[in-house]
């Protein structure tokens, strides 16, 4: 009884202490770690890396050669086999080549056709054999199989870390994200309280008979599409949340959302050209292509291999094993001298192939280029828009506060208030749309260098 309680308390304080750690908000850098290891298109694509290493294995494994066992049980009347078969196991005599039917009277012996050679009886074969075969030379074929298939290892492991850091990307975008719905909703309840104070003076107005019914219901109004704006904005916040509970694979119900002003981007054009992922696959595709030429050209060498063998047999099972035992070891040389034009063509098939991939290498580095540039270029833009939006939504918030003290005073309508107030939501939207905006074009340049923050 005592156990059981014991283990009820147990249980009860791990379920408390998970909920609480699940109750925590999960920062970014938390949740980066969990993405690289919960993620599943991560899973998927680490298990690609996993056989692309067992594939460079096997590339390694044909340099070491092949031992075969070999157990054969036959059973055979065939005067071929079964004279083989006593031969193999060292028990042929000369009673099988007929001699009981030699007569030294008979003038046509050498007509005579043997019938213990020709009709033999059914004999049974058993035979063990072990044989190992090694390649000693295949004008560097294998090789450079081997090299392929570890540069083909290598692109697998790019393509991990590309899938890595596009899903870095898209959950540090989340978090900004986040970050500037909290920022706008924090803005968009500034307005909602100044309208209910503007809502509360009207009907005191209205009451003291300086106002319009007709003002009420245009600020109520106005009150019902800020109280609209911002239900979208959580709205999108828990839509937020799904997205980032798929990338995590687990439930995230809060985070600690980032400083907006702490997203800074030092990357440098070099550094994306040392760390960008495209351009590391297609250095490796280009040593691919390399290495099809040596092994295109391997076809004009000879391919020069060993062998040894060991074997038993008898007409039993592992019978008379150490008296039937035999051994044989040699090399073999294979030069193929024609394949009428095959191998040449072969060849230059595989240079031509080399010449595009090096043109696509080029290609796609000035391509990097072309987009460091042009996301550095956007960024600056975009760092100018938001400095002007931000003074002009200062200028907005002070234009409505004159104006909604000259209403007080009669001397502006409740529409012109309205609009002012309209023009400053205006500028927030357009101000958040800016700031997400250069967040996106930020991540897009980390992304560029494999998901690296400098």
């Amino acid at each position: 009884m005592k156990y059981i309680v014991f283990r009820r308390i147990m249980s009860c304080s791990l379920f408390l202490s998970l909920a609480g750690l699940h109750a925590a908000p999960l920062s970014l850098n938390d949740a980066i770690e969990v993405l690289k290891t919960q993620n599943l298109e991560i899973k998927a694509s680490s298990l690609d890396t996993q056989n692309a290493h067992h594939d460079l294995k096997i590339a390694q494994g044909y340099s070491y050669g092949s031992l075969d066992f070999t157990q054969t049980a036959s059973r055979s009347n065939d005067a071929g086999n079964v004279f083989g078969f006593k031969l193999s196991s060292r028990e042929a005599s000369f009673g099988d080549f007929g001699f009981s039917q030699f007569s030294s009277t008979n003038p046509n012996i050498l007509t005579l056709q043997p019938k213990d050679l020709n009709y033999p009886n059914y004999q049974n074969f058993h035979q063990s054999k072990l044989t190992y075969s090694l390649p000693l030379y295949t004008g560097g074929k294998l090789s450079g199989y081997e090299k392929i298939a570890s540069e083909m290892e290598k692109i697998k492991q790019l393509d991990t870390a590309s899938v890595t850091a596009e899903k870095i990307y898209q959950t540090r975008k989340s978090y900004y994200d986040m970050a500037l719905i909290e920022d706008s909703m924090r803005q968009m309840n500034v307005i909602l309280d100044n309208i209910t104070v503007l809502e509360k003076t009207v009907t005191a107005m209205i009451g003291e008979g300086y106002a319009k019914k007709v003002d009420l219901l245009e600020v109520q109004a106005k009150k019902a599409n800020t109280i609209r704006m911002i239900q979208e904005l959580k709205n999108n916040q828990k839509l937020t949340y799904h997205f980032l509970s798929f990338l995590l694979n687990q439930n995230v119900t809060e985070i600690t959302t980032p400083n907006l002003q702490s997203l800074q981007s030092n990357i440098s054009e070099a550094d994306v050209l040392a760390s960008n992922l495209d351009l590391q696959k297609a250095s490796s595709g280009l040593e691919i292509r390399t290495q099809m030429i040596e092994v295109a050209n391997a076809a004009y060498l000879p391919q020069v291999g060993v062998f040894g063998e060991a074997s038993s047999a008898d007409d039993t099972f592992l019978g008379d094993f150490s008296d039937h035992k035999a051994y044989t070891i040699g090399a073999r040389l294979s030069w193929n001298l024609f394949n009428g034009g095959i191998d040449a063509h072969t060849i230059e098939k595989a240079r031509i192939e080399h010449i595009k991939s090096k043109t696509q290498a080029q290609l796609a580095q000035k391509g990097v280029s072309l987009q460091y540039d042009q996301i550095r270029t956007e960024i600056e833009n975009d760092d100018f828009q938001i400095q002007s939006l931000s003074k002009e939504l200062e200028l907005t918030e002070t234009i409505y506060r004159n104006y909604e003290g000259r209403y007080r005073e009669h001397l502006v309508s409740m529409n012109d208030v309205l609009i002012k107030q309209s023009q400053q939501i205006e500028k927030i939207l357009a101000l958040q749309n800016i700031k997400n905006q250069r967040n996106e074009r930020i991540f897009a340049l980390e992304k560029l260098t494999a998901g690296v923050q400098q």
